[in-house]
């Protein structure tokens, strides 16, 4: 199935593109089976990682809102993955997107340190890289002899946030358990660290940690392993939100729906919702509206040959009941 194409604009086209940006692939300007034309302006390559997640399509869409702001400044391809476990389906794409051509791909790799070898056959062939979301291992670049530009929070800092804001209402000795993203991310290593950091200087008890790797399927089930296992259990701290609503249905399936607080990392909508009836205590919002803008505008400067900062750091912000209250 071709995925992108490029030179057709018709309505008809345009509509088509916009059926499939809902599933995560398109060219914003292009239709299938037309002959890729030469480029009269910059095309960036967005790939992302999962497409089922919320915060993706929410990153997607600021995408292409900025794209469609200023339509002659550059073209925009949007990819993803369906599952953020198919680290060698991401590497295809970034393949992909090698051999279409693109001027720039702005990446949230799915793994830290198994995207950066794709990352630099990019580089090699041309093409500018920008890296967003999950920070690529600065060791295995170093090792490969590239750097690639980092846009994105802290999400130490974000983590530690919410777990100070949990640590208010518990106790010292208290025992929390943590379920972790995919391990080779730097992001989930650093959103669990944040956590902990938290938890230690308030004296509550980590006693257990595990990998649910993004997924709220995966959440579930370990949090229900957790609950039974850990009766005195006050909080479960979880590095994304999609994490936090399966570890939602596990407590309110264990009726302990009052008993255990919940905490996540991302804002998504589902969990704004869940903060504002009080079934989930907090989260912490890194703007996805606006990460793959922040890369794409550093991306174009690269391309104008322009010499940014290596890396930027964007806002994450603490989101509460209170929060949301405000207008």
């Amino acid at each position: 199935m071709t995925r992108y194409g490029f030179g057709c604009s018709s309505s008809r086209c345009a509509t088509a593109s916009r059926a499939i940006c809902l599933f995560g692939l398109f060219a914003l300007s292009g239709c299938h089976g037309t002959p890729a034309a030469v480029p009269t302006k910059p095309r960036i390559a967005l790939v992302m990682k999962s497409l089922a997640n919320e915060f993706f399509a929410t990153m997607a869409e600021g995408a292409r809102r900025h794209q469609e702001r200023q339509p002659g400044s550059y073209d925009l391809i949007i990819n993803g993955i369906k599952d953020e476990r198919d680290l060698s389906r991401q590497v295809a794409l970034v393949d992909e997107m090698i051999a279409q051509g693109a001027s720039a791909i702005v990446i949230a790799p799915a793994d830290s340190k198994a995207l950066v070898s794709a990352c630099k056959r990019a580089k090699d062939a041309g093409i500018v890289v920008v890296n967003i979301d999950n920070k690529l291992d600065d060791h295995v670049m170093a090792d490969q002899g590239i750097k690639i530009p980092f846009v994105g929070p802290d999400n130490r800092a974000g983590a530690r946030k919410v777990g100070e804001f949990l640590a208010k209402r518990l106790k010292p000795g208290d025992e929390v358990v943590v379920l972790e993203g995919i391990r080779t991310a730097f992001n989930g290593q650093e959103r669990k660290a944040g956590f902990g950091e938290a938890m230690t200087s308030a004296g509550i008890k980590i006693v257990d940690s595990q990998t649910a790797q993004w997924e709220m399927d995966q959440a579930n089930r370990i949090a229900s392993a957790m609950l039974g296992e850990h009766p005195q259990l006050k909080a479960i701290l979880c590095c994304n939100d999609s994490m936090a609503l399966g570890a939602l249905a596990a407590v309110k399936t264990a009726g302990r729906t009052g008993e255990v607080s919940i905490v996540g990392f991302d804002n998504s909508a589902a969990i704004q919702s869940a903060i504002k009836d009080g079934a989930v205590l907090a989260t912490a919002d890194q703007h996805a509206d606006q990460l793959a803008v922040h890369g794409i505008e550093l991306a174009m400067k690269l391309l104008k040959h322009e010499n940014p900062p290596a890396d930027t750091s964007t806002p994450v912000d603490l989101i509460t009941a209170e929060s949301l209250a405000k207008p």
